[in-house]
């Protein structure tokens, strides 16, 4: 799932390349707004509680070691492990997948079951067929009724990936691997109906110039850090960043920092996997496995476990932390084509439905909490959060 926190806007923020053209979401007379030129105009966003439409919780399925990415001998099955990718389930999906895909067809079968209908679900069953196999989907819950469907649906490929301490150059290696494949796959996406996947313009909000606020940045030596791999690892594929002073743009805050980023429309992006597993000849099987022991009533002999947070309960894999993620959806925009992050508070544009998050102060935000019921009170923080950069003066 694309996650949120300071690891977030390392991806989210400084985002990933886009061909040059015109910025959407902002007046023709803003393109390259500098002090003494045009002002850059941003797209006023229609926001208040009162358009909140839903609240929905996932628990990302956090691992310190990071992903899980691994063949396992249970009974008479083989098993192939893909699961515990943090906030970065969406965003590393084809990457990791491919990787499973590989260790799947090399037990030498051609008929492979999937454990799970969410992001590494759909993406391991999906490069199954096209090595060959023919997979059958086990699930007990479709989408959009999946954890992964309430991601907040960015490019986000580091967030919560793993411990620093973990991130060894091997593991940095077969990252890089997954991100670049993964967005080489996604790049095959845009333009495509419904737009699943399209680029859209990120500005992060700030009462500092952002030289003041990374000089300021506080240590925290009492949490072991998360891996920040994406700058190092993918600076090809980020844009440059721009800053906009005051004066220069119509937000009621100082400055902006504008990048560009890759954003998921979760809901036209599941259907269409769904619909491409369909047409390749795929089954689903509405069913729930309560231990590895159940998978013995299945026919296939070589299964994937993509079961996200849900390997928790189901492998008994105490690696797994959640961490608790909210989003309040609001009714659609569509003439807004920019995020934005500020104080803690992040908004997506999605097709489906406006999205805020409160991100919290770092990545321990949620973590350690499995608690999937909605807070309103949190919901209406981050509505006014952001609401605050559109206030009248």
């Amino acid at each position: 799932m694309a996650g949120t926190g300071a690891t977030l806007l390392a991806s989210a923020l400084p985002g990933c390349t886009q061909l040059p053209g015109s910025r959407e979401g902002a007046t023709p007379a803003a393109q390259g707004s500098k002090a003494g030129g045009p002002v850059l105009q941003l797209t006023p966003i229609h926001v208040s509680a009162d358009r909140i439409t839903n609240i929905t919780v996932c628990t990302r399925p956090f691992r310190a070691q990071g992903p899980r990415i691994e063949a396992e001998q249970v009974g008479q099955k083989s098993v192939i492990h893909n699961y515990g990718h943090g906030g970065s389930g969406w965003s590393l999906s084809w990457g990791s997948s491919a990787l499973a895909t590989e260790k799947a067809m090399a037990t030498g079968e051609h008929d492979i079951a999937v454990i799970g209908c969410g992001a590494l679900g759909l993406t391991s069953a999906l490069l199954l067929q096209r090595a060959g196999a023919n997979v059958t989907i086990y699930a007990k819950d479709l989408p959009p009724n999946v954890r992964s469907s309430n991601a907040t649906g960015v490019w986000s490929p580091d967030s919560r990936v793993c411990l620093e301490s973990y991130a060894t150059p091997e593991f940095r290696k077969m990252w890089e691997g997954m991100a670049r494949q993964s967005f080489r796959t996604y790049q095959s996406l845009l333009g495509l109906q419904g737009n699943p996947v399209e680029f859209i313009d990120s500005y992060f909000a700030t009462d500092q110039p952002m030289s003041a606020r990374r000089d300021a940045a506080p240590a925290r030596p009492d949490r072991p850090p998360f891996a920040q791999l994406e700058r190092s690892l993918l600076g090809d594929l980020m844009t440059r960043e721009e800053e906009f002073g005051p004066g220069t743009h119509s937000l009621r805050v100082p400055y902006l920092q504008r990048t560009t980023t890759m954003m998921f429309n979760i809901s036209s992006y599941a259907r269409m996997l769904m619909s491409d597993f369909f047409q390749d000849g795929g089954h689903i099987e509405v069913t729930e496995f309560h231990s590895p022991a159940d998978f013995a009533r299945l026919r296939q002999k070589t299964v994937v476990n993509a079961t996200g947070y849900g390997a928790r309960a189901l492998f008994g894999d105490k690696s797994i932390t959640p961490v608790r993620g909210q989003i309040a959806h609001m009714i659609p925009q569509p003439e807004l084509t920019y995020s934005l992050y500020y104080k803690t508070v992040f908004f997506v544009p999605r097709r489906d439905g406006l999205v805020f998050q409160a991100t919290g102060e770092d990545d321990y935000y949620g973590f350690g909490n499995d608690d999937t019921t909605p807070d309103r009170d949190e919901a209406e923080f981050a509505v006014r959060t952001i609401a605050e950069l559109f206030a009248p003066s």
